[in-house]
């Protein structure tokens, strides 16, 4: 099993040669050959087929397919998934004050939240986010927390919301997941549970099959340095029985746009466990990614749907893994779609692609690390 990775890793390093040369390179190429990130939608009436990084043309969303356990050893196999970062479906304390999300939510349709963006999401095969909300229709009072500190929650049938925009799974490993209370805990699962969505956290990876490939999801916490050891202890007890593992953290310091060393160290030595992937929440803005070895680090997507302040930072992203299998080896590759997270003069809780190329360049540049801030 050693060994294996040793080969997967030595694979992804050549298959990455080229996100090297883009993210420490100087230039930006449109062309589909050898770029790894690029933005796959032009505009919002982008075609069905993208191509990207050593692939071919990537087609679109097939119908799903059941198949039995998946050998590393079969034909090629390949898997499009989405990530996207703080998703707050709720409004501080459930209040429904006029132009709050639940306010809005009682008078928008589900689809209305994620309509400008659902087409990326219904056309991948799994599509990950971070639900930092309680969903419930308990009565519960909020924990006690000490500081400055917010609570937020929603009503249980909002959760539609997300599985409406073409949420599949969601990590609720976060500061937020316990502002009810165990039971506020409970009903967030219940609720997600419902509309059809999985839910990961800390011992509860997230295992969805698609497309003859089972992915693991590692949902954990990183406060500290020393809470990588958990990522890594359950991305080695799910690497028997998934094809791909990848880990979705929840820490560091919010509102900063560079993460901090022992961040940067922590995740380093989850991709050298084995991980394919490592993505990051928590800090309310973008961060810039990174290739380690191989293995791409995304260390914070910023807000996506968010419904915890009226004028958040107004830059996110969609981040696209492709995963293909063959031989007994994972390939992987990547394009980032940059996002506006409102396009009101306030937040009116619908994301939208960013279409006009100065604004994607800035985006972009930011993501590479060539740029202080993407805007």
């Amino acid at each position: 099993m050693v060994f294996l990775r040793l080969v997967q890793r030595v694979v992804r390093v050549f298959s990455c040669f080229s996100c090297l040369a883009y993210i420490f390179g100087s230039g930006f190429s449109n062309s589909a050959s050898k770029e790894v990130i690029q933005n796959i939608v032009a505009d919002k009436e982008t075609t069905n087929s993208t191509e990207f990084a050593g692939q071919e043309t990537r087609e679109a969303r097939q119908p799903e397919t059941t198949t039995m356990h998946t050998t590393r050893n079969e034909s090629p196999k390949k898997i499009t998934m989405s990530f996207i970062g703080d998703c707050l479906i709720a409004s501080y304390m459930g209040e429904k004050t006029e132009g709050s999300l639940n306010w809005t939510a009682e008078r928008k349709p589900p689809e209305y939240f994620f309509e400008k963006v659902a087409k990326i999401f219904l056309e991948d095969d799994i599509t990950v986010a971070n639900l930092e909300n309680v969903f419930t229709d308990s009565e519960l009072k909020p924990v006690e927390k000490s500081g400055r500190a917010f609570w937020f929650k929603s009503p249980a049938k909002n959760a539609r919301i997300l599985a409406k925009g073409g949420v599949d799974a969601v990590t609720v490993e976060n500061n937020h997941s316990y502002d009810y209370g165990r039971q506020g805990f409970l009903d967030t699962l219940e609720a997600v549970e419902k509309a059809g969505i999985k839910a990961g956290y800390n011992g509860n990876p997230v295992i969805i099959e698609k497309n003859g490939i089972r992915v693991g999801i590692v949902c954990c916490g990183l406060w500290v340095y020393s809470h990588y050891t958990r990522a890594v202890r359950q991305v080695e007890e799910i690497e028997p029985v998934t094809d791909i593992q990848i880990v979705y953290f929840h820490g560091g310091e919010e509102k900063i746009h560079q993460p901090e060393e022992w961040k940067k160290k922590a995740a380093r030595k989850i991709a050298e466990a084995g991980a394919d992937l490592v993505i990051g929440s928590h800090p309310h803005v973008l961060q810039p990614m990174e290739i380690y070895h191989g293995v791409p680090i995304v260390y914070s997507l910023g807000n996506f749907v968010y419904g915890g302040n009226r004028k958040p930072e107004n830059r996110t992203i969609v981040f696209q893994a492709f995963f293909e299998i063959e031989g007994g080896q994972v390939k992987v590759s990547y394009d980032i779609i940059p996002c506006y997270v409102y396009t009101g003069s306030t937040n009116n809780w619908q994301p939208d692609i960013i279409t006009d190329p100065a604004e994607k360049e800035k985006v972009l540049e930011f993501m590479k690390g060539n740029s202080g801030r993407p805007y």
